[in-house]
C-alpha cells in the first residue's frame, strides 16, 4: 500500500540554491521526510567565479564559498531543531552534474528540486538543469514550481 511507497525514500537528496525558492522546496518536503523518517541531505553547488577556480587557486575561504557554508549551516540548523535528521554538502562545479554524483555518492533515492519560470511554457516546466539531471538520474526526481 501507500505507506510501503513511503518507506522506500530513506535519504532524500535537497539541491538548495541560496534564494527564496530553498524555502519552497523544503517546505514542502518536510512531510514526506517526517513520514519517511528520511534524512535530508541538502546539497548546495557552487557555480560562481572563486567556485569555478577553487581547484586552481585553492580558494579555500572565498567569501562566496564561506557565505555558501554558512547558509547551509543555517539551514540545517533550523531543520535539526525541528526535529529532523539532516546533513549538507558544497560542491564546486557544473550544478547537474554535481548533483547526479551527489546522488550517487550519498545513496540518495529521491531528488527533490525547485524549477523556475522564466515565461515560456518550456521554462516553466523544466529549467536547463533539472532537464539534464532528469535524463542521467535512476532515482525519481520530485519537481516543484518555486513561486
Amino acid at each position: 500500500g501507500r505507506a510501503g511507497v513511503a518507506l522506500m525514500y530513506k535519504r532524500i537528496l535537497v539541491p538548495v540554491e541560496h534564494s527564496d525558492a530553498d524555502r519552497t522546496i523544503i517546505t514542502h518536503v518536510q512531510p514526506l521526510a517526517r513520514m519517511c523518517g528520511a534524512t535530508l541531505v541538502l546539497l548546495h553547488v557552487a557555480d560562481g567565479w572563486a567556485a569555478r577556480a577553487y581547484d586552481e587557486l585553492q580558494l579555500r575561504d572565498s567569501s562566496e564559498i564561506r557565505d555558501d557554508r554558512a547558509y547551509l549551516d543555517q539551514l540545517e540548523g533550523e531543520l535539526r531543531a525541528q526535529g529532523f535528521i539532516v546533513e549538507s554538502r558544497l560542491a564546486m562545479g557544473d550544478p547537474a552534474a554535481e548533483i547526479v554524483k551527489a546522488v550517487e555518492s550519498e545513496h540518495a533515492d529521491l531528488v527533490a528540486m525547485a524549477t523556475h519560470g522564466h515565461g515560456f511554457v518550456k521554462d516553466i516546466l523544466l529549467g536547463a538543469t533539472a532537464d539534464k539531471v532528469r535524463h542521467q538520474l535512476t532515482v525519481p526526481v520530485l519537481l516543484l514550481q518555486a513561486h
